[in-house]
């Protein structure tokens, strides 16, 4: 099969949909890898890496979007890219409809075949979204202390505190991967941590990270006054292939202290607070009464060679499989979004039909 990996063109996405070392197995499983020049650069990956993989370098994204039978990127198509998809084409990469309408009447219009990787479930899990959740909840942490420093517009606060100066209060909708491990790193830095969910066994996951760990079940009245007491908010709700529900008002977002910090995960399924609207890198973020709101819908694009490996590594199972015919495949069936013109998720056509 003709496989091509055309460039990221999102402002400041660096990820490439595969890696040298996992072109050159398709290479040698007798498939024609194609790759637009340059595509790998962000991530660290010389054209000159690839040639070596046996992948042919071409100069621009229409060779690609022309001839290739399936498309692997990372992010779902953007700008011009929905025009150069076309009906019979196979689509492998990030998709994110529910939170997208415009999007997706031009996928449909298309008629391309979409296989997102946020909706390919094995047996309870979402192996390749799981890497890029385990980023995103790191990055959380990361932009949430960063932000909180007085110079970004934060509270001046170190959120792991120090003797005789108080903890920092990080609460986190959610325990699944991204959750959890905003969660463990806002551990590791000392903060005082409250995350929320529904389920048992994730909230016991959370204990063990520490003793300053709290977790508890999401009573409106419990999440309402932990927001108010919060320094850092995250948002880490899921639902797979689906919008992402409003757990969180604006009037709770004003009850938070002026200079704390919202970072919304959920921001790519259309946000669990209702104040989140997507952003960019090149403007990551706003300020909605007094607090800041990073809600960027690639995080996990600002660390491109980590991403890009942990990536690949996940999806090359799955890829070869759908190389070898998705459609007696289960697992991949299952998660179609949409194809010659029809949405097939359920989720999706709950929502749109």
């Amino acid at each position: 099969m003709k496989i091509g990996i055309p460039k990221e063109i999102k402002p400041l996405e660096g990820r490439v949909g595969l890696v040298p070392e996992a072109c050159g197995e398709l290479v040698k499983a007798g498939h024609l890898v194609m790759l637009e020049q340059g595509a790998g650069s962000a991530s660290g990956y010389t054209d000159q890496k690839y040639e070596k993989a046996g992948v042919e370098i071409v100069s621009d994204a229409e060779t690609i979007y022309q001839q290739a039978e399936l498309v692997v990127k990372v992010k779902e198509p953007y700008d011009n890219e929905p025009e150069m998809l076309r009906e019979g084409q196979l689509l492998f990469c990030f998709l994110h409809l529910a939170a997208d309408e415009g999007l997706t009447r031009r996928l449909l219009h298309s008629g391309v075949t979409g296989i997102a990787f946020e909706t390919v479930a094995d047996r309870g899990r979402l192996p390749i979204l799981a890497p890029m959740s385990d980023i995103a909840g790191r990055i959380a942490v990361q932009n949430g202390v960063t932000l909180l420093h007085h110079q970004h517009g934060g509270r001046g606060l170190l959120l792991g505190g120090l003797p005789a100066a108080e903890r920092g209060h990080v609460v986190i909708l959610g325990a699944g991967q991204a959750g959890g491990n905003a969660a463990q790193l806002a551990a590791a830095v000392g903060a005082r941590v409250t995350v929320f969910d529904r389920l048992r066994e994730k909230m016991g996951a959370m204990r063990v990270l520490g003793n300053s760990v709290t977790a508890l079940y999401p009573y409106q009245d419990a999440i309402s006054e932990a927001v108010a007491s919060a320094d850092l908010l995250i948002g880490a709700v899921l639902i797979p292939g689906a919008k992402a529900p409003h757990l969180i008002s604006r009037q709770q977002i004003s009850t938070m202290q002026a200079g704390s910090v919202v970072v919304d995960i959920s921001v790519d399924q259309g946000g669990c607070i209702e104040t989140t609207r997507p952003t960019t890198y090149e403007e990551p973020t706003y300020q909605v009464d007094g607090v800041t709101h990073f809600c960027v819908t690639n995080m996990p694009g600002a660390v491109p060679r980590s991403a890009s490996q942990a990536l690949s590594a996940a999806m090359m199972p799955y890829l070869k499989r759908l190389l070898e015919g998705w459609q007696d495949d289960l697992c991949l069936k299952a998660a179609v979004n949409l194809s010659k013109g029809e949405l097939i998720y359920p989720a999706l056509r709950d929502q749109y039909l």
